[in-house]
């Protein structure tokens, strides 16, 4: 069973430091969305991982996540692919919980609910807290520059064998092209 896990916001879709708040405002990422069908349609298993702190900061509730979501689903459905299921952590960084990424817990929660092993499976990340969760569940970080990735590249500290790519098309392209080789 191949399982790729992505972040949303900076990978899937355009993102936005006052929040994506409303589906009018999910816009994706040029390529993306074909990416994700691409990957659907050689035999992979997407799943979304994605800090959502707006809920916790009263910027939108679960309603309008989900109307969000299901644009995103809709999206991806229409063009050939789609996504197994959405994880996220709606709270605030100071609530210290474990779902919240860089903490590994939402990936250990797509672990449990899908019954695969983490070990080695794909993470696809545009901050440094993504690449961070990857590494604690033994998952395996990759960077795209798109979103935060180009700032989270030049700021330094990658962890130790985080792969880069220009965005998901170009992660996309390897990992069919890696499989069929």
């Amino acid at each position: 069973m191949k399982i790729l896990m992505l972040d949303r916001d900076g990978v899937i879709n355009h993102d936005s430091d006052q929040y994506i708040k409303s589906p009018a405002e999910w816009k994706p990422i040029k390529g993306s969305i074909e990416a994700i069908a691409r990957l659907t349609q050689a035999g992979w298993r997407i799943v979304v991982a994605t800090n959502q702190s707006g809920i916790a900061r009263g910027l939108f509730d679960m309603s309008t996540l989900n109307a969000i979501h299901d644009v995103m689903h809709r999206t991806v459905i229409q063009a050939g692919g789609r996504i197994e299921a959405i994880f996220f952590c709606p709270h605030a960084a100071d609530a210290n919980c474990e779902c919240r990424k860089p903490k590994p817990g939402m990936l250990y929660a797509i672990e449990r609910r899908l019954n695969v092993p983490l070990a080695g499976v794909p993470f696809v990340g545009d901050s440094l807290k993504d690449l961070q969760a990857a590494v604690a569940a033994g998952a395996r970080p990759i960077l795209v520059l798109t979103g935060k990735g180009r700032k989270t590249r030049d700021a330094g500290g990658l962890p130790e064998g985080t792969e880069i790519y220009a965005d998901l098309a170009a992660v996309a392209s390897h990992l069919v092209e890696q499989r069929a080789a």
